[in-house]
């Protein structure tokens, strides 16, 4: 019992020195702070700045992208809110992907119009059983090169701006995760076959892409496209394909040059310069699907025989005179004349 008394006694006298020890703690503080006076501003608070700014022109600041200061090795860390990426968000998400599926709907919709009025391009001449070597080897593997990677590149990247939407709801989180993460893969490293790609049909084909008179005349004839038994006379590559040849070469640099910015980011620009590149990019390529799905069409069910040139790489001798005569005649060591009822080989592109 006695011990018990005096553990207690030394236990509220171990309270009453902590107790006292405290209040003259508080005291010195109070008796060390600068006295408030009437008038004066009251110290800088986690809400305001140094120079009484309200909280409001704080975040107002912070959203317009003003850079704080941080201990990171990345000094991009300081911004706090990047508000640009808002308006590239909201142009990405708006005007790119409104007008890209009214282009590629629009597309697919005059070719299917197309295709029920006009029909598939037959060969109008009686087929003479023999062939003359279109492409070599060299140029349709350039071709399956670069079309087979576009067609990898094209769907992953339509995936990238549309999958959310209209992929997502379909097969679910996971599957949707599992197939983007492949795609984003194949889309970066795919990248680089079409750039090769594009390289090589710039060398192998364009001499014989560079525009001539002929072009004018298939051009005002529409190159057969709407008459039957009108073929304007054409070199190896008509004014048609010209133009797609011009688009892939254009289209090819404009996506290969913005998709290696965005492949190693911040190493060629700013956070400015990578939205700006990513908006040209997602443009470039809504164009390039739209011409392609017209090229793709006129190469396989369009047209009779089109497909034969760059799968064997041989063509049927009244398919190249009806569509490129004066390329016939050249190969064949011939000089061209007019066939029968005026008209002279040649129509759309392949």
């Amino acid at each position: 019992m006695i011990g018990e008394r005096q553990m207690t006694s030394w236990t509220k006298a171990a309270l009453t020195c902590s107790l006292g020890l405290a209040l003259l703690l508080v005291v010195a503080v109070a008796a060390g702070a600068p006295p408030v006076r009437a008038g004066e501003p009251m110290p800088a608070v986690p809400t305001q700045s140094a120079a009484g700014a309200t909280e409001a022109d704080l975040w107002h600041a912070i959203r317009q992208g003003a850079a704080g200061s941080t201990t990171l090795p990345n000094p991009r860390a300081g911004v706090l809110i990047q508000s640009d990426g808002e308006a590239w968000r909201h142009l990405r998400n708006g005007p790119i992907v409104t007008y890209g599926t009214w282009a590629m709907g629009g597309i697919l919709a005059m070719l299917a119009l197309f295709f029920l009025l006009r029909g598939r391009i037959r060969i109008d001449g009686p087929k003479t059983g023999r062939t003359v070597e279109r492409f070599n080897l060299l140029e349709r593997a350039t071709h399956w090169l670069t079309a087979g990677s576009f067609i990898v590149l094209a769907l992953t990247g339509l995936n990238v701006l549309y999958g959310r939407w209209a992929l997502l709801p379909l097969i679910g989180p996971e599957p949707f995760a599992l197939l983007a993460g492949w795609g984003k893969l194949a889309h970066n490293y795919l990248g680089f076959a079409f750039i090769l790609g594009v390289v090589l049909t710039l060398l192998l084909w364009i001499r014989h892409n560079l525009p001539d008179r002929t072009d004018v005349g298939w051009i005002l004839r529409a190159g057969g496209l709407f008459s039957k038994g009108v073929h304007p006379p054409a070199k190896k590559f008509n004014a048609g394909q010209k133009v797609i040849f011009w688009s892939v070469i254009v289209g090819g640099a404009v996506l290969g040059y913005t998709g290696v910015q965005l492949l190693f980011p911040f190493y060629f620009g700013t956070m400015a310069d990578m939205q700006f590149y990513q908006t040209v990019h997602a443009i470039a390529a809504l164009a390039m699907v739209v011409i392609i799905i017209g090229h793709i069409y006129i190469g396989s069910i369009g047209m009779e025989g089109a497909f034969a040139a760059m799968s064997t790489g041989q063509v049927e001798e009244e398919w190249a005179r009806e569509h490129h005569a004066l390329w016939l005649a050249e190969v064949k060591g011939q000089r061209p004349g007019p066939r029968p009822g005026g008209h002279h080989g040649h129509a759309p592109a392949e």
